[in-house]
């Protein structure tokens, strides 16, 4: 019954793309598991990927939090260090490549709206001015104070001692040389630069509004987001809400659930669903 389900559920989502004008893509951390990244699901998956953060006692939400960067930059750039080393050195899976090659067929009419940081759409060779990381990204440094209000790419090589988990290399503002810190939104963060991500809204806000406009049917494929921190979730159902011309297709091999008013649900992981999804 669950099998004719999912085929019933995948034929009208290939339907749904294929007669689709455009295409958007909403992708939260668990695009990222089929290239090999974390995806932080609870405490027991962070502390998998750095154990030695275990052995402290400190989740994921304790760690992602700027006061490291003013109590401990070396910890704090031993995380963010070794994760920006682990983004530059990680190969984009076949999915990406999927979903270049779909957004080709729609005559580049796509936008992608992605709460990760791990800059990996750009790498795959999207356009960068059809991004809008909701989040930030750890490519992009700013003042740990917001001295100047200034966003640099990051461009330092960083070395991190994996036994002590400690960064060999604190990277500096450039206007007052107080530590710097990655351009992404932690918890209980007051001093995010969204300078960028606000370009990048605006960007994403006139796409959408040309989409309702011009009536055209809206295929958002949806890959990896959680329910923790919903926000890729949320977004992609509230345009389905309010365009009718828009549909979700959700992909993920846990909380694959959606109200079927709103789109289609298929339990796989990214790559093996948009396999799935695009095969002829």
């Amino acid at each position: 019954m669950i099998m004719i389900t999912i085929n019933k559920q995948l034929k009208e989502a290939k339907k749904f793309i294929r007669d689709a004008d455009a295409i958007l893509i909403t992708a939260g951390a668990g695009i990222g598991v089929d290239s090999g990244l974390p995806d932080f699901r609870g405490n027991e998956g962070f502390w998998k990927a750095y154990p030695v953060i275990k052995d402290l006692g400190v989740s994921f939400q304790d760690m992602a939090n700027p006061q490291w960067f003013d109590t401990n930059p070396k910890l704090a750039w031993a995380f963010y260090g070794h994760r920006l080393n682990l983004y530059r050195d990680t190969t984009p899976h076949k999915g990406f490549e999927i979903l270049l090659d779909l957004v080709k067929e729609k005559n580049d009419d796509y936008f992608i709206f992605t709460s990760n940081v791990d800059g990996q759409f750009q790498k795959a060779q999207f356009d960068e001015e059809k991004i809008m990381e909701v989040h930030g990204s750890i490519h992009h440094f700013q003042c740990s104070e917001n001295c100047k209000k200034d966003i640099w790419d990051a461009d330092e090589t960083l070395d991190v001692d994996m036994d002590s988990f400690e960064a060999l290399d604190i990277p500096k503002c450039k206007n007052c040389s107080a530590v710097a810190r990655p351009n992404i939104l932690m918890f209980g963060d007051w001093d995010w630069n969204e300078k960028r991500t606000l370009k990048q809204e605006a960007r994403f806000n006139r796409w959408l509004k040309q989409m309702k406009i011009d009536k055209k049917r809206l295929a958002v494929i949806e890959i990896g987001a959680g329910i923790e921190i919903a926000t890729v979730r949320r977004k992609g159902e509230s345009i389905a809400k309010v365009n009718k011309n828009a549909k979700v297709i959700r992909i993920n091999p846990r909380d694959f659930e959606i109200d079927e008013t709103l789109g289609f649900s298929l339990p796989l992981g990214g790559v093996d669903g948009l396999q799935k999804l695009t095969i002829r």
